[in-house]
């Protein structure tokens, strides 16, 4: 699939659905999840950083801006608000 994405202009990360980080990104997390002792869930800092990542991705438009938006409110329905 990937060269006939790639041929035909599509970006094949952003496209396919199994391979979505890429394998840079995919590398980067099992060296990073290998050299520390992860917890098993986020901080409410940690979670805050994300509902606020998936916020900028929803603002932006993108193919993938209503996914962002429906897990955005999921997490704020779910966790108190910052200080």
């Amino acid at each position: 699939m990937r060269d006939g994405a790639q041929q035909a202009g599509v970006d094949p990360v952003m496209d396919d659905d199994d391979d979505f980080l890429g394998a840079d990104a995919t590398a980067l997390v099992a060296s990073v999840e290998r050299e520390a002792e992860r917890l098993p869930v986020l901080s409410l800092a940690e979670t805050h950083d994300v509902l606020r990542l998936l916020l900028a991705v929803a603002r932006e438009g993108g193919a993938h801006a209503p996914e962002a938006e429906r897990f955005a409110k999921e997490i704020a329905a779910r966790v108190p608000a910052p200080d």
